[in-house]
């Protein structure tokens, strides 16, 4: 995705382009990066990992929170807040315990709820993103749930951006609040980026 004038598109142009290029993956292909997306999630297991089970078209399945367990990884999934806020954690311990969440399409566990700080135990959180670019700008899909919640992470923990290797790109638009990536880890394996400058292309108002 580096066609010319990219860095010019905004926030809202770069989802709409991401998204419709994930919903023409035919299924053998989203699972074919999957399982690669699984095997690559050998390689960042630690104790504790706070990652999330994809939903839609996102990249990855169950499969790679069930590749961080068998490594020994204790694995946090998150869990939605009913109003705006951090989310929540709680311990993934199957896919046979997860039920639905508030947000249509969300699967959450089922055990205890962990409280919001629950993710500074983590020393790698795989955080879910559309597109992250070279620097480290991750782009959400909006709602703000990870901005508020990785504030909570260790200084020293790892953040690492899940996507498709197309979706690591030159720039992207930023705003001051956004919290930096330390990595992306795609179907091809981890690739680690710098630390975040400050965004040098700042849209206006609350990231929607």
């Amino acid at each position: 995705m580096r066609a010319p004038g990219n860095e010019h598109l905004s926030k809202a142009e770069w989802r709409k382009r991401i998204l419709r290029a994930r919903a023409s993956l035919s299924h053998s292909e989203h699972a074919e990066e999957a399982a690669a997306l699984a095997e690559a999630a050998s390689s960042v297991a630690t104790a504790t990992v706070c990652a999330y089970l994809p939903f839609g078209t996102e990249p990855g399945s169950v499969s790679l929170l069930d590749a961080l367990v068998r490594a020994g990884s204790r694995v946090l999934l998150p869990v939605i807040p009913n109003a705006p806020g951090p989310l929540d954690w709680a311990v993934y311990t199957g896919a046979g315990e997860l039920v639905p969440g508030r947000l249509r399409g969300v699967r959450e566990p089922s055990g205890a709820r962990l409280g919001v700080e629950a993710v500074g135990a983590a020393e790698v959180t795989l955080v879910p993103a559309l597109g992250v670019d070279h620097r480290g700008v991750r782009l959400g899909r909006g709602a703000g749930y990870y901005d508020r919640s990785l504030v909570f992470a260790a200084p020293s923990a790892s953040l690492l951006a899940v996507v498709r290797a197309a979706e690591l790109v030159e720039r992207l638009p930023g705003q001051a609040h956004d919290v930096p990536m330390h990595g992306a880890l795609t179907p091809a394996g981890l690739i680690r980026l710098p630390r975040c400058e400050a965004p040098d292309s700042v849209e206006p108002g609350p990231d929607l």
